[in-house]
């Protein structure tokens, strides 16, 4: 049986921004399916993960506008009729944040401002929910991590990820807003960037293996990690959205059990029949911005909405490998369909 919130989208109106990015275009495509009618924002910055062939199966069921969040004017217009607004927009390098950070600052804040300000003055009353970040919490203290861990993030990146949800609850308490943060963890499936590695353990290992080159472990690989495939993260989105039972928080997403990097690469390489595991010292400046291990407690997410994950990650594994064995060419050569 269909979970209940499912049969709330039928007819609704939604805007993802970030529409165009990974996990933005699976929420969007699940959206269409549901019946909503879709519009999906995204500015399409380089790197950051922005790509037309994540929607070129909906080009004609969804209404896309390549704009900036920034652009005041244009983002008033967008906001001014959804029900829904499902915010994935940002730019999620840890490494590329410390390179440039006034970039990321001006990305996972001054555009996410921008977004609540034109919220709050044309539809005060939209859902929204926010995709924040486990980074935010930097180095566990202990594990699963709750959401009342301190937050001491190791990198800018988690800094203004953190600081941009904290500006869609202040919204919430000061001005009504019904926003909601769901903190996410390593997320993957198809159409995750692949094209450089600077986001994230998961793409880097994904390419090396498409590539049948050695997966490099920093240490012992023993690093705990837990793992989402996108559309069970797709699935939290929806189920919170459509319930306001959790306006007003920020939630942990997570899997049990948690997988150790190494455990990870190995797996990869059964399920693709290529690549080994090279076990390499930390590089110095990944080292000083790394958590060692982490996974995350979500029983309130689970309490609230009754979300849980539903895909083993060998699965996901299988699923996502097929898809770059198809697609790679629109992933790493810049191979992309036009506006």
């Amino acid at each position: 049986m269909p979970p209940a919130w499912e049969a709330g989208y039928a007819g609704r109106r939604a805007l993802v921004t970030g529409g165009a990015g990974f996990i933005g275009s699976h929420v969007a495509r699940r959206l269409v399916q549901l019946g909503a009618t879709v519009t999906i924002v995204d500015a399409l910055i380089p790197d950051c993960g922005g790509n037309l062939f994540n929607i070129a199966d909906l080009r004609e069921q969804v209404h896309l506008r390549i704009a900036d969040l920034r652009d005041r004017e244009a983002i008033e217009d967008l906001v001014c009729d959804p029900d829904f607004v499902f915010n994935l927009a940002g730019q999620v390098s840890h490494i590329d944040s410390m390179i440039r950070p006034v970039d990321d600052l001006e990305l996972n804040c001054v555009a996410h401002i921008s977004l609540l300000e034109a919220c709050r003055r044309r539809n005060p009353g939209v859902r929204i929910v926010y995709a924040g970040t486990r980074q935010a919490y930097g180095r566990p203290r202990y594990l699963p991590v709750d959401e009342r861990h301190p937050r001491i993030p190791t990198d800018i990146n988690g800094i203004n990820k953190m600081a941009g949800e904290a500006y869609h609850l202040l919204y919430h308490r000061l001005h009504g807003m019904r926003a909601t943060s769901l903190r996410l963890t390593n997320t993957f499936g198809p159409g995750l960037l692949i094209r450089h590695p600077r986001q994230g353990f998961l793409s880097v290992f994904l390419r090396r293996v498409l590539d049948d080159e050695p997966i490099r472990v920093y240490g012992d690989g023993s690093q705990l990690r837990d793992l989402n495939y996108v559309d069970d993260v797709v699935a939290a989105f929806l189920a919170v959205a459509a319930d306001d039972a959790t306006v007003g928080e920020a939630l942990n997403l997570g899997a049990d059990p948690p997988l150790s990097l190494r455990q990870v690469a190995e797996l990869m390489i059964e399920i693709a029949g290529s690549g080994r595991v090279e076990r390499v010292p930390f590089p110095d400046d990944l080292k000083r911005i790394d958590i060692g291990s982490y996974y995350g407690d979500f029983a309130r997410i689970r309490a609230a909405v009754g979300w849980q994950p539903q895909v083993p990650v060998a699965e996901g594994l299988r699923r996502t490998l097929a898809y770059y064995r198809r697609n790679a060419r629109h992933y790493i050569a810049g191979d992309e369909v036009e506006p």
